[in-house]
């Protein structure tokens, strides 16, 4: 009989031992789970971004596309974008003819009418494939181009896209004095007084610029072109 009780004695205290190991093995695991899970909120819970740069801040630094560019807050148009650092694209505005940024906290005036365009446009963006702008004009335009060209303002040249074409509806205008010169794909003019745009693009090193301005704007297409370069030359940093 003391042998069995004692037999009994040691299985409870077996037992007794096991539900304190199963007990401390499943609080383990717990805080490990815990644990896990505030570590996937931590990573995947969303934050609010740091605060942009003001916009009355000196110029700042940005690459995109591995491109560095010196850039005025004000002429940035999305907040999010005023910040020094690598970025994947920037959208810019600059007052035509000054070539000034913005006033940020201009407003215009009300008006039934839609207030005339006073300002380019500006995308930065890395080069999203092996052909550059030129390139483009020289090879790909060119299929989708009408036979007939006509006189355009100041000496330029205005060929049609066909309208079975990915560009119809739009015009390209050209210097056909300068190979590569000053090239632009422009919009006509819609219902409702809207204007037509035009699309200038370079290639600076690894990222494409894309420049908007009213097709109004094209019989100053010299003072244009100049204007450009010398914006392109002021944004980016000597040497």
């Amino acid at each position: 009989m003391t042998d069995l009780s004692g037999q009994i004695a040691k299985s409870r205290r077996g037992k007794r031992g096991a539900s304190t190991g199963l007990v401390f093995a499943l609080a383990a695991l717990v805080v490990l789970v815990v644990a896990a899970a505030a570590f996937v909120a931590l990573v995947l819970w969303p934050r609010w971004p740091a605060a942009s740069v003001a916009p009355d801040a000196p110029a700042l630094p940005i690459t995109v596309g591995g491109v560095l560019f010196n850039v005025p807050p004000p002429a940035i148009r999305v907040a999010m974008q005023r910040r020094p650092g690598a970025q994947e694209r920037l959208d810019l505005a600059f007052l035509w003819p000054s070539l000034a940024p913005p006033d940020p906290t201009a407003r215009p005036a009300p008006s039934e009418l839609l207030p005339p365009i006073d300002r380019l446009f500006i995308t930065i963006e890395p080069q999203a494939s092996a052909l550059s702008p030129s390139d483009r004009v020289r090879t790909i335009y060119p299929r989708y181009l009408a036979e007939t060209q006509y006189d355009g303002p100041d000496g330029l040249k205005v060929i049609s896209f066909n309208d079975d074409s990915p560009y119809r509806g739009e015009d390209l205008f050209f210097d056909p004095t300068a190979q590569p010169g000053f090239v632009a794909r422009c919009s006509r003019p819609g219902r409702a007084g809207t204007p037509g745009m035009c699309l200038y693009e370079r290639r600076i090193e690894a990222a494409d610029v894309t420049i908007r301005f009213p097709s109004d704007w094209l019989p100053s297409w010299r003072a244009l072109s100049r204007g450009i370069d010398a914006l392109l030359a002021k944004l980016r940093p000597s040497g």
